[in-house]
């Protein structure tokens, strides 16, 4: 009868041990801020540099003095170590909320000089928000202050995700780390969908308890900046700041005719509407605005 073979046994083992690296939790090491002022994080724990980020002036943001000049005043008191909320910009579309943000760490940055070591900005995708408890503990031993952002961030029906928000921001075992802000912007001043409250409030013992729930979760942001339509006025100062910034030849009247043409086949007036216009004047124009 013919001797079953074996299978070399060390070849096994080293297979095993592979597998079970794979599987094993991975260890966190020290982030590497040194090379850029802004990152994006890709899951599980990659912070990719920004080089050449894509924001404007702060000083082009027209209609919005009150929200820029309190979310400067936040982050400033976050960039020297001091006591500062983490802050919820909600409100109309294409009004320049995540403009702000990004624009508001470029100008820190600038006061500061490079006297102090720098804000840094880290981007999470709100499809990545699950990765937060991991990414806390990867900044967290990082010598730099650093303002996490989130754009665009909203909770869809049965995503349950957004508790784990809250434990993250406040009231969690750890909470939050003292070198880490979290900026996020929104549509909505809630982020949780109406038709989730309503599902709640028809389930609960006490409808009081949908409502907590509504607002347990924007609670935790301390600042909260709102975002309204803007006025045609506002709407044609930032048209005029634009075309002054960027130094486009055309006379004033006819700039205010065509932006106010513009607006009306959007439907819409916004910060968004009037960079657009522009970018699209100065097509014609055959000028650039790089």
């Amino acid at each position: 009868m013919p001797q079953t073979e074996r299978p070399d046994l060390g070849h096994v083992l080293d297979r095993i041990a592979g597998a079970l690296e794979r599987i094993a939790p991975k260890a966190f090491a020290n982030a590497d801020l040194d090379p850029a002022d802004c990152f994006v994080f890709e899951p599980p724990l990659t912070l990719k540099p920004v080089f050449q980020v894509n924001r404007v002036a702060i000083e082009l943001l027209q209609g919005v003095d009150r929200s820029r000049d309190m979310l400067l005043d936040n982050t400033r008191r976050f960039a020297d170590g001091l006591p500062a909320n983490n802050a919820l910009l909600w409100g109309a579309r294409g009004m320049g909320k995540s403009s702000l943000v990004k624009a508001a760490h470029a100008s820190v940055n600038a006061e500061r000089g490079g006297h102090d070591a720098p804000l840094k900005l880290v981007e999470i995708a709100r499809e990545d928000i699950d990765h937060l408890p991991e990414l806390m503990t990867l900044l967290k031993t990082a010598p730099f202050q650093i303002l996490l952002f989130c754009d665009d961030l909203s909770f869809d029906t049965g995503d349950s995700s957004y508790k784990s928000l809250k434990a993250v921001l406040e009231g969690g075992v750890e909470g939050r780390p003292k070198n880490v802000l979290f900026y996020a912007t929104s549509n909505r001043r809630h982020l949780l969908p109406r038709d989730m409250i309503e599902n709640e409030s028809s389930t609960a013992i006490n409808p009081g308890e949908a409502v907590e729930e509504k607002v347990s979760l924007s609670d935790r942001f301390g600042l909260w900046i709102g975002f309204h339509k803007c006025s045609q006025d506002d709407y044609l100062a930032m048209v005029e700041g634009y075309a002054a910034n960027y130094r486009l030849a055309v006379e004033p009247d006819r700039l205010r005719s065509e932006a106010l043409e513009w607006q009306v086949t959007r439907g819409s007036r916004s910060g968004r509407v009037a960079f657009q216009f522009i970018q699209d004047l100065a097509g014609r124009l055959g000028q650039r605005i790089d």
